[in-house]
């Protein structure tokens, strides 16, 4: 039923709308040029707030992002997107080739998945079929995709255990946020802050900062 209305919204208002997130300004030219003659871009964000502000102001049709963005991630994004603009289709462009990352991105609700290093013309492809209410999974890494799937159909996820909050914590913390910034940010209190810090090193079997980044680095929450 979504497919339906969605087409329709897009014959009834022409060319489909489009909306781009990464934080790299080179990388957003280069899909406004490849794009442009074929879709309506409707606007470009550089992370994930901005991300959330734009699709709900904007109601794009497909919103092409990363996975790893600033503030928050696009796994993070896409799981909240999901919620609040439910016809949007989801497509990750994104470096991340590892099989991990590609079952975290379905599962958080994107319908499509493309490297970064695809050929240009697979990004097109990949719009074309998750409007039509398909998924579309970049041949570059379907294989082990599968491969994982059959091993191992729900891997654990390392921050699984972690409330959404929790999650949002330890990327800003990642990114070199004070606590006050933290704070400041996601407007709760310092104390609240602490709290979540300490619930994050707990579960994460972490001690210090430095390897909480590493860990953030390692799981693509910072890039």
């Amino acid at each position: 039923m979504r497919n339906g209305k969605l087409l329709s919204r897009i014959n009834n208002m022409g060319r489909p709308r489009l909306l781009l997130a990464d934080d790299h300004t080179l990388v957003l030219e280069g899909f406004r040029r490849l794009l442009e003659p074929e879709f309506d871009l409707a606007g470009t964000v550089e992370n994930g707030r901005a991300l959330l502000s734009a699709a709900h102001r904007l109601r794009p049709d497909v919103v092409l992002m990363d996975i790893s963005m600033p503030g928050l991630n696009g796994i993070e994004a896409a799981k909240r997107l999901r919620k609040t603009e439910p016809d949007t289709k989801i497509i990750f462009v994104t470096m991340h080739s590892d099989p991990a990352y590609v079952s975290e991105a379905f599962r958080a609700g994107a319908s499509g998945y493309v490297l970064k290093r695809s050929a240009a013309s697979e990004l097109v492809t990949a719009i074309q079929e998750v409007l039509k209410g398909r998924s579309y999974v970049t041949p570059l890494v379907t294989k082990d995709v599968l491969h994982s799937f059959l091993e191992d159909p729900k891997p654990e996820r390392p921050t699984g255990r972690l409330t959404s909050r929790q999650r949002e914590v330890l990327q800003l913390i990642a990114e070199g946020h004070s606590n006050k910034e933290i704070a400041t940010i996601l407007n709760i209190s310092p104390k609240t802050v602490e709290f979540h810090k300490s619930r994050i090193f707990a579960e994460l079997g972490l001690r210090t900062t430095a390897e909480l980044t590493q860990f953030a680095l390692k799981h693509g929450i910072i890039g």
